[in-house]
């Protein structure tokens, strides 16, 4: 019976450190951002260029503060209306105590998308807006690039919405 105590106690002590992973992992949530991400080095002209995300969206900042947007999601809880937008409009870099974060904004929508056939023929789905708004975050990677980022669905997950300089820029 001393293997089972032993067991017992092992898998106890197993499920308190699951507990305090979970707290831990909680407070590394969206909340971590609300104040920003301390970024405060990044420039204009490090901004401009390419970015792209692993679902096909494609961002051009160029530096007169012109964009071009491509397949780009809704943020927050936009997001689970499943449309994406395409279209041009204008970006610029800002700078708040927290942290930078770059503001794009959607002035002239040239294409509608659907993430699924679902939504495309759903029509309690919302119309997708003419004009819209963003607020990337701007943060570095463990090889200290700059990526830009959004929470997208319920907040209280944490879904993050990453987009990484673009292959060749």
């Amino acid at each position: 019976m001393a293997g089972g105590s032993r067991l017992r106690a092992w898998v106890a002590d197993l499920g308190g450190l699951m507990v305090v992973l979970a707290v831990l992992a909680a407070c590394a949530g969206p909340y971590q951002y609300d104040e920003g991400t301390g970024i405060h080095d990044a420039t204009a002209a490090e901004v401009a260029g390419g970015w792209e995300n692993v679902e096909g969206t494609r961002v051009v900042l160029r530096k007169d503060g012109t964009a071009l947007f491509e397949r780009l999601d809704g943020q927050d809880f936009d997001f689970e209306d499943g449309w994406r937008l395409s279209g041009t409009g204008t970006w610029q870099l800002t700078d708040d105590d927290g942290g930078q974060v770059v503001r794009l904004a959607l002035t002239a929508r040239t294409r509608v998308e659907s993430r699924s056939p679902a939504t495309a023929t759903d029509t309690s789905t919302p119309e997708p807006p003419s004009t819209y708004a963003w607020s990337f975050y701007v943060d570095r990677d463990q090889h200290d690039e700059l990526k830009l980022l959004f929470f997208y669905g319920d907040p209280d997950i944490g879904n993050t919405y990453v987009m990484t300089r673009e292959t060749g820029s």
